[in-house]
């Protein structure tokens, strides 16, 4: 092959029209511009590319960053939601011993329950006891309404069972009786 073939055959490569030239022939000016013109529009084109790939490859580090967080964050929402009978059966056991004389009974209660108010502090696992808070049905979950006149309406006036939050992420709605008004018939 001819040296004036293997330039001819590169400038085809890189987008140049060669085949329009007469052989020996310099490009005109405005050949040259177009050419130009055309390469930058090219790069431009490749540069923008380039950019909205790398914004893409940045938004999906975050995303992936964000969720790992989430997964760790909230791993245990499981272990939390299987513990919480427990601890709502240690407090009516509490309530129970109430009434008796078993002082070492409710004593051992009471040590348990502290105990475990402390491991749910420590994952913060926080406690929802809206008693005489106006009802949220985003926290709560209202399971009967009562009438009553001494208390406003739409007020929790009995927990029935306590809510929890694990870190701010509602794990259980708290199950409560909510006021209404007294009709007037």
């Amino acid at each position: 092959m001819s040296e004036k073939e293997n330039i001819a055959e590169e400038q085809a490569t890189e987008g140049v029209d060669v085949a329009g030239m007469a052989e020996g022939a310099e490009p005109d000016h405005a050949e040259l511009t177009a050419l130009l013109e055309d390469a930058r529009g090219k790069a431009d084109e490749h540069w923008d590319q380039v950019l909205r790939l790398q914004a893409e490859l940045e938004n999906a580090k975050r995303r992936t960053e964000r969720d790992l967080a989430n997964a760790h964050k909230f791993a245990l929402e499981r272990f939390a939601s299987e513990l919480l009978p427990v601890r709502d059966s240690l407090e009516m056991g509490l309530a129970a011993f109430e009434n008796e004389n078993t002082e070492k009974h409710k004593e051992g209660i009471e040590l348990t329950l502290h105990m475990m108010s402390g491991v749910m502090d420590k994952f913060e696992i926080t406690e929802i006891n809206p008693q005489d808070q106006p009802f949220n049905p985003d926290f709560h979950q209202a399971m009967s309404l009562q009438e009553r006149a001494d208390v406003e309406p739409n007020t929790v006036v009995t927990v029935v069972q306590k809510g929890y939050l694990l870190h701010d992420r509602l794990i259980r709605p708290a199950m409560v009786i909510v006021s209404k008004a007294p009709d007037t018939a």
